[in-house]
């Protein structure tokens, strides 16, 4: 079975967990997951069946978007609730100085990963790190939230909506606030709704599972040709898609009789077969305006990965 399914990840459970359910539950060999969620967070989690780990690398850019709950007046040594209590503060904060706290993180900016987290330093994670009781402090990183959105400001609880880049850690996000509130601040509660192409509504459930859920459930499995619909696509006859898994680089004379959505040199481009079965990810090597006008035998596309399907 390949193929793509969005599972509603429940809290208390490691993404890894999810990937070992999803593979016993559908007897498949191979499974990973696009993005990794704490062990307490719920929500859009995509796992990738057999053929499609191959797309795990084309996802990884992909923007997230999460509901989160923020506890301020409370700070943690792993920055959520479910750490040990560093401080606590009297609040005296009003609406309009957490707004404005959230709203100065919209953009391009440096964050400070948690140290209690799955960042690898000398090939060990940094939360192995800290539970030896050693602190490493992790380099800052680039990251861009795209969009915050108060939803819900019940203190000590603020919920808030954030849409950002792939790379961004929410509980530093609400440490980070804290901070600038005087307060401090932790993460109490958080939902991903949306993983790239992803979305909540698409999530299934895996717990109970059983043999009518699962044949239930097989209905909500994306196949590799759906999987990638912001990537231009060149539909090939089943002759040339046989050349192509026999490792053959298309050059400007066969491609050429096939329609080539309008590309620069180095885009992306997915190729199918007939029968929508997504063969392979290629890119490209020259503007599709070109290829007319290049020596026939010149390559004008680099196969990525080959999927059998």
């Amino acid at each position: 079975m390949n193929g793509i399914i969005v599972i509603d990840k429940p809290s208390g459970k490691t993404s890894h967990d999810v990937v070992e359910d999803v593979k016993k539950a559908f007897s498949v060999k191979k499974a990973g997951h696009t993005g990794t969620l704490d062990p307490m967070a719920t929500g859009v989690l995509p796992v990738c069946m057999n053929e499609a780990t191959k797309l795990v690398q084309f996802f990884s850019m992909d923007t997230k978007d999460y509901t989160v709950t923020m506890l301020t007046g409370v700070t943690t040594d792993t920055q959520d609730i479910e750490g040990n209590v560093i401080t606590r503060c009297h609040l005296c904060i009003r609406s309009n100085d957490i707004e404005n706290a959230l709203y100065r993180f919209v953009g391009k900016i440096q964050q400070v990963p948690p140290r209690y987290s799955a960042i690898k330093f000398k090939g060990k994670s940094l939360y192995k790190w800290a539970r030896e009781g050693i602190t490493i402090n992790p380099s800052p990183r680039s990251i861009e939230i795209y969009n915050i959105s108060i939803d819900n400001v019940a203190l000590p609880y603020v919920t808030f909506s954030v849409s950002c880049s792939k790379g961004t850690y929410v509980r530093s996000l609400c440490s980070d606030v804290g901070e600038i509130l005087g307060c401090g601040a932790c993460l109490a509660s958080l939902r991903r709704t949306r993983s790239g192409n992803f979305l909540e509504k698409s999530a299934v459930l895996l717990e109970g599972f059983d043999t009518i859920k699962k044949e239930k459930t097989a209905g909500h499995i994306i196949p590799l040709g759906d999987a990638l619909p912001n990537i231009p696509m060149i539909s090939i006859d089943h002759a040339f898609a046989k050349k192509l898994k026999e490792g053959y680089q298309p050059i400007a004379e066969t491609l050429g009789v096939y329609h080539i959505p309008s590309l620069a040199a180095g885009d992306m481009i997915k190729i199918t077969d007939t029968d929508n079965n997504l063969i392979s990810i290629a890119k490209m090597l020259y503007a599709s305006e070109e290829i007319s006008s290049l020596d026939g035998k010149r390559q004008v596309v680099k196969i990525l990965r080959i999927f059998n399907n």
